[in-house]
């Protein structure tokens, strides 16, 4: 066994120790493919308010930009479905991803773990670690290495597993093995696109952000727009309806992470107590939560919102 394979193999098995669902790797280079789609989506005014999107343009196409030297894109999923949801199904909702502790942080840790391991079992490897925080395109190189394909919804689906998970990238300077995409599995379904309360999958593969409730809910700072009342089919915070009526998310099997396991309060609140909703149980409820981006104010606005 070459020392390529066998570095690949130690990492593979390290990020599976660490609780990772799955790991694939890919060769870091400029995004092709990606690049017009990008474009073209940003051009079409499709990321709202989320001017961040059009930062570095180049970067987020072309990782060797964004760190020197590198040579590959290891990719990581992390399952978050969870094991219960909120019990009042007259509660406004909360997507699941957001159940538990700050994804940022936990992932962060486990990914600063495997970056540990790879320097005292390969040597003086740098690089840089990645979950969802600057302009790396996640679903793009998952997909790239063989860790499912790019859904209808947009969301990166696998087979086994569905798509109820985090994608996060350790970027190295460090030639290893190469994992090839798999083949889309999304056939003739439209389940997504026409389950989308607020019709934000305008194509096939291509979703609308400034039309979607997680955007309105999350990233909008100002008020929602009045057109779209009525249409939020519940939810309060993000949205889960493209992944819940997915049929491969039939596979979905709770995770095993207790730093995203609910505070047990938030499945019990009632409609009423979100309604009436004070800082102190905000602050108790969502303590480390990704829910504190919306702060108290903005909780409250789609909560507002809902029920008028």
């Amino acid at each position: 066994m070459n020392q390529k394979t066998k570095h690949t193999q130690y990492i593979k098995e390290e990020a599976k120790r660490l609780g990772f669902l799955s790991c694939g790797i890919s060769k870091a280079g400029f995004l092709e493919e990606e690049a017009p789609r990008l474009e073209k989506w940003l051009n079409n005014n499709m990321h709202g308010q989320m001017s961040y999107m059009q930062n570095h343009f180049d970067k987020r196409l072309d990782p060797t930009k964004l760190v020197d030297d590198s040579k590959s894109v290891i990719s990581l999923l992390l399952n978050y479905f969870p094991e219960q949801t909120q019990k009042d199904p007259e509660s406004p909702k909360i997507s699941k991803y957001a159940y538990g502790q700050d994804y940022h942080h936990v992932i962060k840790g486990k990914l600063k773990q495997l970056q540990e391991f790879i320097s005292d079992h390969i040597g003086e490897v740098s690089g840089r670690a990645f979950v969802d925080s600057a302009p790396v395109l996640d679903k793009a190189w998952a997909a790239k290495s063989g860790l499912g394909w790019i859904g209808k919804n947009s969301n990166l689906i696998t087979q086994k597993v569905g798509s109820f998970y985090f994608i996060a990238e350790l970027i190295i300077d460090l030639e290893l093995d190469y994992d090839t995409p798999v083949t889309d599995h999304c056939g003739t379904c439209t389940a997504c696109i026409d389950a989308c309360p607020t019709q934000a999958i305008v194509d096939p593969y291509v979703v609308d952000g400034s039309k979607c409730i997680s955007y309105f809910t999350i990233e909008l700072k100002e008020e929602i727009p009045s057109s779209y009342r009525g249409q939020f089919d519940n939810w309060m915070f993000g949205c889960d309806v493209c992944q819940d009526v997915c049929p491969w998310n039939r596979f979905s099997k709770s995770h095993n992470e207790p730093l995203f396991n609910p505070k047990p309060e938030l499945l019990e609140m009632t409609k009423k107590d979100w309604e009436e909703i004070t800082q102190e149980v905000f602050s108790k409820v969502f303590q480390k939560s990704a829910v504190k981006r919306t702060k108290f104010s903005g909780l409250n606005r789609n909560i507002d919102f809902l029920k008028e």
